[in-house]
């Protein structure tokens, strides 16, 4: 089941087109990388999802229903660009913000109780938004976005102004949202991030859409066939069919090579083939990363 299809979203600014007939969807409970060089389109479309901005052509379905002001409820917003009120106490801001999204002052106190104790703010409640730091605020900006329980969490660069401990305390609890039914849509330019909390991806590049699927096909498409293996001896007369793209020496007297087979080749055959010939300490097969996929596919549309 999906829980949101962009279909043929269309949006023009004075000369800059910036989406271009995409479409999109986004599985029920997954964690959806949003992905793309700077000046691609995403904000565009988080936007519109957001009900910020309207496409120009196109339309947005959420929950089964063509995108509506009643939706805003379902949908929590972490925009990369933070927005909370300096002036206001921390308490006082994250009650407003329940408020707005339909919770009763109760039922904010409740969940907001929950909340910081989890997050370790107890003592921040009167605090002033202008008195935190920028890590600080970050957390409250996560309370406000997910304390409703949305259907949807769109989160823009949130691990932007965390150090490594508050990375992985935020990156615990996109995971727990998604395990209790939320779904996840996550922009971000870290890819390493990508590797580890995502299922899907979507790449946008110039407005328009050039990868869309799981994560793990995505991987499969660009296997380059190529693997290493680290051995002691000399690697030579391997068949023709086997290809040694570079060799390079390691550690203790070990070698590291990178091979790349044909397609329709049997990876055992090229492992008999080594061990016939060298003594191997490790092997395994190149994985694209998510980093290697992302300059490629960027690159190959930029031609």
């Amino acid at each position: 089941m999906n829980i949101l299809e962009t279909r043929h979203i269309v949006k023009q600014y004075a000369e800059h087109r910036a989406l271009d007939d995409v479409s999109l969807v986004v599985p029920k409970g997954s964690i959806f990388g949003l992905l793309g060089p700077n000046g691609a389109g995403k904000t565009s479309l988080i936007r519109i999802i957001n009900q910020i901005t309207a496409p120009d052509e196109g339309e947005v379905i959420l929950l089964g229903e063509r995108l509506n002001p009643d939706h805003i409820r379902h949908i929590g917003y972490l925009p990369e660009e933070r927005g909370l009120y300096k002036k206001m106490k921390v308490g006082e801001q994250l009650l407003y913000l329940a408020q707005l999204k339909g919770l009763s002052e109760k039922e904010a106190m409740e969940k907001l109780k929950i909340w910081f104790v989890k997050f370790d703010i107890k003592t921040w409640w009167n605090k002033h938004i202008e008195d935190l730091s920028k890590g600080m605020q970050q957390k409250v900006q996560f309370v406000a976005t997910v304390m409703h329980e949305p259907d949807l969490i769109i989160l823009d660069e949130p691990f932007s102004g965390f150090d490594p401990i508050n990375a992985n305390l935020i990156k615990d609890e996109i995971l727990e949202l998604r395990d209790k039914g939320s779904t996840i849509i996550f922009s971000t330019h870290r890819m390493e991030s990508v590797e580890e909390l995502c299922d899907h991806i979507a790449l946008i590049n110039r407005s328009h859409k050039v990868l869309d699927g799981p994560k793990r096909a995505i991987k499969e498409q660009f296997k380059t066939h190529t693997y290493h293996v680290e051995y002691q001896g000399t690697l030579s007369d391997l068949p023709s069919a086997f290809t040694v793209l570079s060799t390079r020496p390691i550690d203790d007297g070990f070698l590291r090579a990178d091979i790349q087979i044909p397609p329709d080749a049997a990876v055992n055959d090229l492992i008999r083939h080594l061990i016939d010939r060298v003594a191997v300490r490790s092997f395994g097969e190149n994985i694209p990363s998510m980093n290697d996929i992302f300059i490629k596919a960027v690159g190959a549309t930029n031609e």
